[in-house]
């Protein structure tokens, strides 16, 4: 039997049922046939099975449920169950934009690509004028471009994937893969197409603001920071340069959000001198956009870090 050219991942946790029969039923609109593609939704405990609900898709959809584990062994368990070509993680209560995904699926098509980067909206979009840039790799696209860390914004072949897996148990687990798949891949495209509609919801992992989750997901994130780290260390000059600009873009990231989420110029000040002996500060000395230019000068000295205190705002609910 043929493989099928697309494994649709879809992740679901105590989200509405309606809003993953949205997710699935953005995905069978497209124009593949049912031969071509293969959906695959991984509920990850679920303290409610949306299983009587998924019974009107039959044979359309595999379901599988776990116990609950995380986002990133839901994936995994994905991975491993897909037999398609190509693989596309959907979040369950996200949509795919079909118009701008079908070029996504035209591209993939007709030119081959180890992987199609494409764009995110935060509304269902059905824009057709597309850009695509020509062929290169991806060490050459991350030296020259800030990438989104979103796994979701990525169709790509399981070949590049190869045995590299999420890390389980960790928050911002999409900021240590994407920089590593794209480091695999020698022929992607981009293309301006707006293809996931990202939809946030007010309860979603990444606005829970208890202060131990709050802690937790800076330490996973600098955890990342030191691991991309070192890891680019050891890497061909290439592919060091590239992975240094997302390390550093994602230190600046890192410095913003401890003073968005705790506004504690303390707590900055001790992140501070944690990051530098990580050796992840003071940031590099590079002009990689005119944001991270002056956010640099303004973290390197303590004056310039109470500035960015009093312009980066307090988050809504500390307000």
């Amino acid at each position: 039997m043929e493989k099928p050219l697309i494994s649709f991942i879809l992740t679901y946790y105590n989200l509405p049922v309606n809003m993953l029969c949205q997710c699935i039923d953005s995905v069978m609109a497209l124009s593949l046939t049912p031969e071509e593609r293969e959906i695959i939704v991984v509920d990850d405990g679920s303290k409610d099975s949306p299983v009587n609900s998924l019974m009107k898709y039959g044979d359309d959809i595999t379901y599988i449920r776990q116990r609950n584990q995380g986002l990133s062994e839901a994936r995994n368990t994905g991975i491993q169950m897909a037999a398609g070509q190509y693989l596309q993680f959907v979040d369950g209560d996200d949509l795919l934009n079909k118009d701008a995904y079908e070029h996504c699926l035209q591209i993939a098509k007709t030119q081959n690509p180890e992987m199609v980067v494409f764009d995110f909206s935060s509304t269902p979009t059905t824009a057709l004028d597309y850009k695509d840039q020509p062929s290169q790799s991806g060490s050459h696209y991350m030296r020259h471009n800030n990438i989104h860390g979103m796994a979701c914004g990525y169709l790509f072949k399981r070949s590049v994937l190869g045995d590299m897996r999420f890390t389980p148990g960790i928050y911002h687990e999409d900021e240590e893969f994407t920089p590593m798949l794209l480091l695999r891949a020698e022929n992607i495209i981009v293309t301006s197409a707006q293809a996931y509609c990202y939809q946030e919801r007010p309860d979603s992992i990444t606005n829970l603001s208890n202060t131990n989750n709050q802690q937790k997901r800076l330490n996973d994130l600098k955890m990342i920071l030191h691991r991309l780290h070192i890891t680019a260390d050891r890497m061909p000059i290439d592919d060091k340069t590239a992975l240094q600009r997302r390390v550093a873009q994602l230190t600046m990231d890192f410095i913003y959000q401890v003073i968005l989420q705790t506004h504690s110029r303390r707590q900055l000040e001790n992140e501070i001198q944690d990051l530098t002996l990580l050796s992840l500060f003071p940031l590099p000395n590079q002009s990689y956009t005119t944001k991270y230019t002056w956010f640099r000068h303004l973290s390197a000295t303590s004056v310039g870090r109470i500035l960015l205190m009093r312009i980066i705002p307090l988050t809504h609910k500390e307000r």
